[in-house]
C-alpha cells in the first residue's frame, strides 16, 4: 500500500470529491458493515444518557465507558467504509447526526452535574442546534452541508473534553473542550457561509 493510499485509509487524506454513493439522491443502502457500526452508535446514545443521569454524580464508570465506545465508533465506521468501500447515503446522513446527539447528551450531563463552564456548554448546545437547523433546511432546499476540516478536527477534543470532565479530570477536560469548541465555532461559521452561498447561487441548468 502506497503512502497516499495509507493516508486516505486512515482518514488523513480527504482530498477529492465525496464518494458518489454518499451524495444526495443516491440510494440509502443501509445494509453495510459501517452502517451496522453506526446503528450501534446511535443506540448507545440514549443508553449513555440514561446511565449518566440515573446514576447521579459522579458519572458512573459504565456511562463513561458507553460514551467512550460511542465516541470511538465515529472513527471506526469511517475507517471501515474506506477499508471496504461500503459507502452509503444513509451513513453520510446518520454519522454526523449521531455525533451531534452524543455531544448534546454529554452537554446535558455536564450541565446537570456542573462539570464544565456552563457558558461554554450552552454555547456548544446552541451551535449544535443551529447546525442541525441549517442541515435540515438545506435538505429541504436540495442543499447539503458537508463536514469541513475545522468541524472534523473539533470532534476528538470536544468528545475527549466531555469524557475527561465526566471521569473527574476537570482541568484536562476543560482545556480539550474549549479547544474543540473554538474549532466547532469556526466550522459553524464556515457552514453558514457555505449555506448562504449555495442558497444564493442560481440553480444549474
Amino acid at each position: 500500500m502506497g503512502d497516499a493510499s495509507l493516508k486516505r485509509l486512515i482518514g488523513l487524506d480527504r482530498s477529492g470529491p465525496a464518494p458518489p454513493q454518499t451524495t444526495a439522491g443516491s440510494p440509502l443502502n443501509p445494509f453495510t458493515i459501517p452502517n451496522a457500526v453506526g446503528a450501534v452508535r446511535l443506540a448507545l446514545v440514549p443508553a449513555f444518557l440514561c446511565l449518566a443521569l440515573i446514576g447521579g454524580a459522579p458519572v458512573s464508570a459504565s456511562a463513561a465507558i458507553v460514551f467512550a465506545i460511542c465516541g470511538a465508533g465515529d472513527y471506526a465506521d469511517g475507517f471501515l467504509a474506506r477499508l471496504t468501500g461500503q459507502y452509503s447515503r444513509l451513513g453520510a446522513l446518520i454519522d454526523p447526526l449521531t455525533d451531534r446527539l452524543l455531544a448534546i447528551s454529554a452537554v446535558i450531563v455536564c450541565l446537570r452535574y456542573h462539570l464544565l463552564p456552563e457558558w461554554a456548554l450552552v454555547l456548544l448546545l446552541a451551535r449544535e442546534v443551529i447546525v442541525l437547523a441549517l442541515a435540515r433546511l438545506g435538505l429541504g432546499k436540495g442543499l447539503e452541508l458537508r463536514i469541513n476540516w475545522p468541524g472534523r478536527l473539533s470532534i476528538p477534543p470536544l468528545l475527549g473534553g466531555l469524557f475527561f470532565a465526566m471521569v473527574g479530570l476537570a482541568t484536562v477536560g476543560e482545556v480539550l473542550f474549549l479547544t474543540g469548541l473554538t474549532l466547532a465555532l469556526i466550522a459553524a461559521w464556515m457552514y453558514l457561509q457555505r449555506w448562504l452561498q449555495q442558497l444564493s447561487s442560481p440553480p444549474s441548468s
